[in-house]
Formats: structure tokens, sequence, C-alpha cells
């Protein structure tokens, strides 16, 4: 599975940009209309976006990683992580439609580097990669998903909540993540 992602997400590191036909938040829309910081409360199961001026556009109900609390550990620990990232890229098909997240950023390096100089991190795991804003890619599941945490760090919502949230999210868009 990691091994699939990675080929997924490759395109995303390779080439930050969008990819050519990606959806993204259109130029010409009002400022206030756009979104310029989006911001997650895991305790609350809450995404707000924000636009410029601190008005709150949307807010939407989400699944997270079922690691639990506190910061992003390790790869494979199912955390999503607590810090702030940018929304760098998008493709379509998997999750339905992923937002690939800027995570690991410098602290969650240094967070790393620290716990496996401890002896902290079990063997052959990294810091991570690949956490993303997502869909579920199932009819079936949009809605019901939410009943629990079930990601592997990521946050994840409704088909139809992803598709409106790109459209009002450009990239380079700050990401908050607190608990």
């Amino acid at each position: 599975m990691n091994a699939l992602l990675a080929l997924l997400l490759l395109p995303t590191v390779l080439f930050p940009s969008p990819l050519p036909g990606a959806p993204a938040a259109k130029p010409g829309k009002p400022a206030d209309e756009v979104a310029s910081l989006i911001r997650v409360d895991k305790s609350d199961h809450r995404l707000d976006l924000i636009a410029q001026g601190g008005r709150v556009l949307k807010t939407y109900k989400v699944a997270i990683g079922s690691g639990g609390a506190g910061p992003k550990r390790f790869e494979g620990d199912k955390v999503t992580p607590v810090g702030t990232y940018h929304v760098k890229g998008r493709f379509k098909g998997l999750f339905h439609q992923f937002l690939n997240v800027t995570y690991p950023n410098d602290e969650d390096r240094a967070r790393f580097a620290d716990l496996k100089r401890r002896g902290e991190v079990p063997p052959g795991r990294t810091v991570g990669f690949g956490i993303g804003i997502h869909g579920v890619g199932q009819r079936d599941w949009n809605g019901v998903h939410k009943q629990s945490d079930w990601t592997h760090g990521c946050i994840a919502l409704d088909d139809a909540e992803i598709d409106e949230l790109s459209r009002l999210v450009p990239d380079d868009t700050t990401l908050i993540i607190t608990d």
C-alpha cells in the first residue's frame, strides 16, 4: 500500500503545481469567496475555510487519522499531524480528489530526528509523507465515513465537500491543524 501511495503521490512531489486541468480556486472570484486559510480542529473533527478578513466561508465535519491526538511522530502511526502546512498540488482519482499537504515541515523533521535519536521510532520507519485533504471515492461511504476516524493521517470529507473545498482553496493556502 505504501508503495502504491508513493507512486500516486510522486507527481505532486516532482511537480508541486497543479497538474494540467486540475481544479483550483478561480482567480476571478472575489477575495471574500476564496479561502485564505484552512483551520482544522482535530478534537472537534471540524474544518473551517476562512476568507481574507477572518470570515468563516464554510465549516465541514471531517474524519481524521485513527492514531489519536498529538503531533504525527513517524510513518504509519496513523496520526493526523499538528502544525502549519500549505496546500501544494491536487489530483483526481485517489479518494475521489486529493489535495496534497506540505507535511513534513521543519518542525516535524526535527521532532522525528529527536525521537529517532532517543530510540522511539520503530526500525525502518521514516518521518512519512503523503498527507492530504481528500474525499472518500465511494458513494456509499459519503456521510457514513465520518462516524469514525479511519485515515492514516489525512483529513477526509465527503466527495461533494472536497469538490467544493477544492474550488474555494487555491494552491499555497495555509493549513493550520490543532488538537
